[in-house]
């Protein structure tokens, strides 16, 4: 259990590393083009090669990063500070509350992200901020199933009785009491949704929705190289990999996470 967070931790902090370190640094300008340097294999002055534009797919890669992680990232906040808040709303109001909110994501969930992503981009164009509300916009239902599935329960306990004996309103119960018991679970649900972000990100790349040019993203570097996969196959085994890691070490993460922070487990494994 342990190896597995240990390797996921690394995994994702070489992922984040990379991206943080582009915001200073690259080994090449990624906006620089040289046709003479184009579709060259990886050696001591490209280590990943260079594309079909002659830019460096190192660089290329870790801008890359910076992207699919920030619109992960945004996209996970998106969803928990709607999600999480809704339903709290429905597991302690009940009623027709939890009616609205569970019809509402059902509604959201029956448009994948792609088909709402299509929908932004039909209506304010593709970007890389249309993706993020794409994918946010997903999310909120996720976030706010698990919360109220994981919080009713919890308002069947005494010490909620006892709190409402007290006094305390709904609202006042939700944030003191019930919130602080669903941390656990909300970070292990963010770091699977994260992971997912990511997927999806480089699928709205990959059919043109997400990041447009000159801004590299691992899905449109993957969509440019499927037409060269033969001529020069790292073109798209570098993008792949990067993905394929930084998605792996996420979900080890969020499986260490669990293991790490449910105390059902903890005692099985005692």
């Amino acid at each position: 259990m342990r190896a597995g967070l240990v390797l996921g931790a690394v995994l994702t902090s070489v992922a984040v590393a990379a991206a943080l370190l582009s915001f200073v640094w690259t080994p090449f300008d990624v906006t620089g083009v040289s046709i003479a340097d184009k579709l060259r294999p990886p050696s001591a002055a490209h280590p990943f090669g260079t594309d079909h534009f002659g830019r460096d797919m190192l660089s290329m890669v870790m801008v890359g990063a910076r992207t699919s992680l920030a619109v992960a990232l945004v996209a996970v906040g998106i969803g928990v500070g709607a999600g999480v808040p809704l339903g709290l709303l429905a597991a302690a109001r009940g009623g027709w509350a939890d009616e609205v909110v569970m019809r509402g994501n059902d509604l959201v969930f029956a448009f994948p992200s792609l088909v709402i992503a299509i929908l932004i981009t039909a209506a304010f164009g593709p970007s890389a901020v249309n993706a993020i509300l794409a994918i946010g916009i997903f999310n909120i239902p996720v976030f706010a199933r698990v919360t109220r599935a994981a919080a009713l329960p919890i308002w069947t306990l005494d010490y909620i009785r006892a709190a409402q004996v007290a006094g305390k309103g709904r609202a006042r119960i939700s944030v003191e009491h019930v919130l602080p018991n669903l941390a656990s679970l909300l970070i292990v649900q963010g770091t699977i949704q994260f992971s997912l972000g990511i997927l999806a990100e480089a699928g709205l790349s990959y059919v043109g929705l997400g990041a447009q040019p000159p801004t590299p993203s691992w899905g449109r570097m993957l969509a440019e190289a499927q037409t060269m996969v033969t001529l020069a196959p790292h073109v798209a085994i570098v993008p792949g990999i990067a993905i394929v890691l930084t998605v792996l070490g996420l979900n080890l993460l969020g499986d260490g996470f669990r293991d790490a922070l449910d105390p059902r487990l903890k005692a099985r494994l005692a």
